[in-house]
């Protein structure tokens, strides 16, 4: 009976020897800056490079010698078919004005998904390191409003912070540090979650079912979270793009009295 407790004790305290070392990204080389070392090459930014070297040749190899017309290879078909699925699915969300904007959605998919599988081969996945997750939510969260001006104008961008009403607008730039933030935790807190549960089942079922799960965790919710990430930076571009009704009305109304100005041209002439 004794030895029960101290099992527990011995268990919970290699988990948390084992969550603090995967939660522990190592740093390489550093630079001194104002008297503190400054890490800027750690372990996470090492896998990211060697995933996309891996990802640009895969990227390479995978479309060599691609036909435009006669017999197609499977791997073509394959490609063509993955590519078509990933578009019409961004292009439902984005709808056609948004859809310059979806060359990057399937990149970070492809990275994201990618950092989360890469654990199978024994590395560390980059999605472990917060900086790495805050990152990737901080670039889609610049591209989202970057999105906005360009569609809409600085002068129409500033103004939608006021929408419905001007007494919201302190809410609406809230949103600027909300929605990166939920970015970034929602992805690293699943990846983080998802290593916890794994480690207890070690310890609670040693055998089999751990194999099983792993499976589970580093390929099924591996794209899952892949396919979250993206899924709400789209849902976030299409918001910052569309035109309220408001404004859709005076374009029309605009479009309708320069075509009557037109008219009362050529009637002139």
């Amino acid at each position: 009976m004794l030895s029960m407790p101290i099992t527990m004790k011995f268990s919970v305290d290699a988990l948390k020897e084992e969550l603090l070392d995967q939660l522990e990204i190592h740093g390489y080389k550093y630079v001194n800056i104002g008297g503190k070392d400054i890490c800027w090459l750690d372990e996470a930014t090492v896998v990211s490079w060697i995933m996309m070297a891996v990802i640009i040749v895969a990227a390479f190899l995978l479309t060599r010698n691609l036909k435009v017309d006669g017999k197609l290879s499977k791997r073509q078909l394959l490609l063509e078919l993955g590519y078509t699925k990933l578009e019409d699915f961004f292009r439902g969300i984005l709808g056609e004005k948004g859809m310059k904007y979806s060359p990057w959605l399937m990149s970070i998919a492809i990275f994201i998904g990618a950092s989360n599988m890469i654990g199978m081969f024994g590395f560390k996945p980059p999605t472990k390191c917060i900086q790495v997750t805050g990152a990737m939510a901080i670039t889609s969260i610049i591209l989202v409003e970057f999105a906005g001006i360009r569609e809409k104008g600085l002068g129409g961008y500033i103004k939608s912070f006021a929408k419905p009403v001007a007494i919201v607008a302190p809410i609406n730039l809230l949103e600027l540090i909300i929605k990166p933030l939920s970015l970034c935790m929602r992805l690293f807190g699943n990846i983080i979650g998802a290593f916890i549960i794994m480690e207890l089942l070690k310890i609670a079922v040693p055998v089999f079912l751990p194999t099983v799960f792993s499976l589970y965790f580093d390929l099924f919710d591996g794209v899952l979270q892949a396919y979250i990430f993206v899924f709400l930076t789209a849902i976030y571009i299409q918001e910052a793009i569309e035109d309220d009704e408001e404004e859709e009305v005076k374009k029309k109304s605009r479009k309708a009295r320069r075509a009557e100005k037109k008219k009362v041209k050529k009637a002139n002439a």
